[in-house]
């Protein structure tokens, strides 16, 4: 297959993008590995889509499809298991469900599903593709020849030289312990847990519980919204275009810079999202 850009689909307002309704695209090629992915958002700030493996698949990649990018990026696991390496230093990184890996631009990166069943990860990428930080980018760069799976600089060393190997990591795993909290507004205080905050990208999660909504903000960059559980409603305060967005999981949502917008969970069941803003999180920024 010969490289061809992904979709960039964008939208002019709020918008509820439904699972049915997501661009699909086939990235890569023999050598690279094929990848399955669901674009939800290309916008001029951010790129968010679902990539999938099959069990035992991975990517790599080749002359054409080449994984180095002028970007920050998040990884979150929605299922399967995800082994992520930097194929030039040697760092290796396992995720579960529910946990997340973050680089930073120039980073080569390859992954890998270990697991039996299918891989899906969650991905949120700013700058976007839009201002030429991908493929063009990517084939622009010196190529790697030779890829390691391994830092055998730290035998004999480990645990004790665990310090030192995570100040030298250019892939950085995300826990639970790792997460940033927030209590968001004061009237109804919602915890928000930040994942990672730069100058290009933020990327949180929100629990909401039943009968729960935030207070409204705003960003000062685009936003893109992915539904992990339960149903979530979002209220854009707009004087066009649909005040009332209902989604499900696997659904998400386009937010655009500077849009005044709530969460609500109307229902019994708790329902929790992923949300990436790009590029400042701070309403009147970016």
């Amino acid at each position: 297959m010969s490289y061809a850009p992904s979709p960039r689909p964008t939208f002019d307002g709020p918008t509820a993008i439904p699972y049915d309704a997501v661009t699909r695209h086939l990235w890569g090629d023999a050598d690279a590995g094929e990848v399955a992915d669901w674009i939800y958002v290309s916008s001029d700030r951010i790129h968010q889509l679902v990539y999938g493996l099959p069990p035992g698949g991975a990517f790599r990649h080749s002359e054409s499809f080449r994984t180095i990018f002028a970007a920050d990026v998040v990884y979150y696991v929605l299922t399967g298991t995800l082994v992520i390496a930097n194929p030039d230093t040697g760092e290796v990184q396992r995720l579960l469900p529910g946990e997340a890996a973050f680089f930073r631009r120039d980073t080569w990166h390859h992954a890998f599903n270990y697991s039996t069943e299918p891989l899906r990860v969650l991905e949120f990428f700013a700058p976007p593709p839009s201002q030429g930080t991908s493929g063009a980018y990517a084939r622009a760069q010196p190529f790697l020849t030779d890829s390691r799976y391994a830092r055998d600089g730290w035998l004999g060393r480990w645990p004790a030289a665990a310090a030192q190997e995570a100040t030298s990591r250019t892939i950085h795993p995300i826990g639970a312990d790792d997460v940033l909290w927030h209590l968001q507004g004061k009237e109804h205080p919602l915890l928000v847990g930040l994942l990672v905050s730069t100058e290009h990208l933020t990327v949180g999660r929100i629990d909401l519980l039943p009968g729960q909504h935030s207070e409204v903000e705003c960003h000062g960059g685009d936003e893109g919204v992915y539904v992990l559980s339960g149903t979530v409603h979002v209220r854009p305060h707009v004087d066009s275009g649909p005040n009332w967005l209902e989604l499900s999981p696997g659904d998400g949502c386009y937010l655009p810079q500077g849009t005044p917008h709530q969460y609500y969970n109307i229902g019994g069941e708790p329902a929790s999202l992923l949300f990436g803003v790009a590029p400042s999180y701070r309403c009147g920024e970016g």
